[in-house]
Formats: C-alpha cells, sequence, structure tokens
C-alpha cells in the first residue's frame, strides 16, 4: 500500500491535516475538533502505518499519543530549527499542513525527544515544584520590601517563610492599610510554604526510587532535587554522544561566528530545556568549591571572568560528570 505523509497544524480547539503521497500529490485535507472524536475521525482516513508530522506545542503530547495509539509512525518538528515557512508570504493552517506534509516527505524536518508518559511525569513533577517555589520567592521578596519601605527592620531568620520567621511576621504592625496588605500576604505566604514541603517530599520520594537520580546524588552538589530535574529532562542519555552534546542540548555553550580568519563568541545560546539548564547551573554553584583541578580552575575563572560567568562553564564540564556517572548505571 502507498505511503501517505500527514501534516497536522495543530491547534487549542481544532487541527488541520493534510495527506500526500511519495510523490509529493495532495490526496485529502480536512480540519478536525481536538477532541476524541475527532482524533478517531482523523483515524478513519489513515492507510496503514502512516507518517504524521506535527509541530511541538502545548496540546503535542496528548496527541501523539492518541494517534500513535492507532499505528501512526509521529515526528514531532522542532520549530526553531525547521524552516517550515520560509521564503512563503502567506500563512494559513491549511498552507501550514501541506508545508509539513511536503517537508516530511522530503525529510527535512529537524524532529524532538518524545519522551514517555513516566518520564513526562517526572518532569510536571519537578516543573510544578519550582513553579510553587517562585511564587513563594515573589511573596517573601514583596514581604521584604513593603517592610523595608516602612523601616521595620530585618527579620531574626534568613528564611521569611519558615516557623519561626511566620511567628515573628505575626508580631509585625504597619501603619494604615499597609497593615492590611501584610496580613494578606502573610496568609497566603503560610499554605504556599505548606504546598512547597508537600511538593519537595512528592520529588525526593520519587527521586530515592530511581538508580539514575541515586548515582546523580552523588556528584557535588547534586541533590535529590536537582537529580531528578536533571534525570527527567535529560530522559535517556544515549541521545547524547558525550557532555558537550548534552551542554549544547542546555543551551549552556557559546554562540560562535567564525568565517576564514576571524571569530566571535558570544553569550550562551540558550537553547533546548531551561529547567536542565538551571539544574546544571544550581549543581555549579557548590562545585566551585571542589579540592580538585576542575575546582581549582573554576576559581581561578571566577577572578578573571567573575562567578556568574565561572558558574555556566563549570556547569558545562559538570555535563561531562552527568553523562559518565549515568552510563555506569544504564
Amino acid at each position: 500500500m502507498e505511503r501517505h505523509y500527514i501534516g497536522v497544524d495543530l491547534h487549542k480547539a481544532f487541527f488541520q491535516a493534510c495527506a500526500i503521497d511519495q510523490m509529493g500529490r495532495r490526496m485529502w485535507e480536512a480540519r478536525f475538533p481536538r477532541t476524541p472524536e475527532g482524533i478517531a475521525a482523523f483515524g478513519a482516513r489513515w492507510p496503514s502505518a502512516p507518517s504524521i508530522a506535527v509541530e511541538a506545542s502545548g496540546p503535542t503530547w496528548h496527541f501523539v499519543d492518541a494517534v500513535v495509539a492507532g499505528g501512526a509512525s509521529v515526528c514531532v518538528v522542532d520549530t526553531r530549527k525547521t524552516k517550515i515557512k520560509a521564503g512563503y508570504a502567506a500563512k494559513t493552517d491549511r498552507l501550514d499542513a501541506r508545508r509539513l506534509a511536503d517537508a516530511l516527505r522530503r525529510e527535512s524536518v529537524v524532529s524532538v525527544y518524545i519522551p514517555p508518559p513516566a518520564i513526562r511525569a517526572a518532569r510536571d513533577l519537578c516543573r510544578g515544584r519550582q513553579q510553587i517555589v517562585r511564587v513563594r520567592t515573589r511573596l517573601v521578596q514583596t514581604i521584604r520590601a513593603l517592610l523595608l519601605r516602612h523601616g521595620s527592620g530585618d527579620p531574626p531568620v534568613t528564611a521569611l517563610s519558615s516557623p519561626r520567621g511566620l511567628a515573628w511576621l505575626a508580631t509585625v504592625h504597619l501603619p494604615g492599610d499597609s497593615e492590611e496588605v501584610l496580613r494578606r500576604l502573610e496568609r497566603l505566604l503560610g499554605p504556599v510554604q505548606r504546598e512547597v514541603a508537600e511538593a519537595t517530599a512528592a520529588v525526593r520520594h520519587r527521586a530515592a526510587i530511581d538508580p539514575v537520580v541515586s548515582a546523580l546524588t552523588a556528584t557535588i552538589g547534586i541533590g535529590p532535587i536537582v537529580g531528578l530535574m536533571i534525570r527527567a529532562e535529560v530522559g535517556t542519555i544515549e541521545r547524547f554522544a558525550n557532555g558537550p552534546a548534552l551542554a549544547c542540548y542546555a543551551g549552556l555553550v557559546p554562540r560562535v561566528h567564525r568565517s576564514a580568519d576571524h571569530a566571535w563568541h558570544g553569550r550562551i545560546t540558550r537553547d533546548g530545556s531551561p529547567w536542565l539548564r538551571w539544574a546544571l547551573v544550581e549543581a555549579a554553584m557548590h562545585n566551585v568549591k571542589r579540592a580538585d583541578q576542575t575546582g581549582r580552575w573554576a576559581r581561578r575563572l571566577a577572578v578573571r571572568k567573575g562567578i556568574l560567568k565561572a558558574r555556566v562553564a563549570l556547569a558545562r564540564v559538570l555535563c561531562n560528570d552527568v553523562v559518565r556517572i549515568w552510563r555506569t548505571v544504564a
């Protein structure tokens, strides 16, 4: 049976699909609602084992799970590295689906890693905890700024969200409407702190049963929180040939423009997973104190370039350790 190549322009409420054959001839195209019934109707139009290209977006994983269960081969397209719309003046959902199908047929698309459900669940767990921590940080910063404006002094503890910090905050009073604002922020901070504690406990429990995380935590600066974040964002270490490849995926490598005898090195690319980049830089903050040759090199670099650049450079070096340790477990 002739193979079909299907391009899908996916949206929140619907998706536009276009199917072409091996010669690039258009077989059919239609719009379907992004519901179980719509996906079932989409699957009824397939031949056996079609190839489907869909751009990475919010509802992509749910869509991918549904069509893979129907026997399709799916390519999730990296929109930053695949220029589907380059050189075209018009852009519509129908044209996007056609161009995706044709690019898939010509094998000119760059795909992204499709994590299995277990890895996606671990990512949601780690990212969800980090988002709650950010909410707590924003609340604490707002309270500290309010206290500073009224000259109430610094709290007697480092962590304002700790039990001692909350107890001290309850004794502070501000004039006028600022008192109401402070009490409102205080009422928010308590529940958020409890949610952070519960999310942290869940992450630690998940990290304790993962052999890869247990191996990574033997490295200085990598605990259960950072270790599970690295584990979830990387997924499988077989994707990367070496440490520099992992550093490139994390967006930790500098931009390079080279022509003839001229070379320009800029800031890091920041491509790839921002969560993985955060975890590696977080681990590098503690690795600056290492007593080995790598630690001494990082401290010399901090003197010459500054501590922030040294941490980023050390995070790139840590990618070698992550790849080496992970492969001993795998």
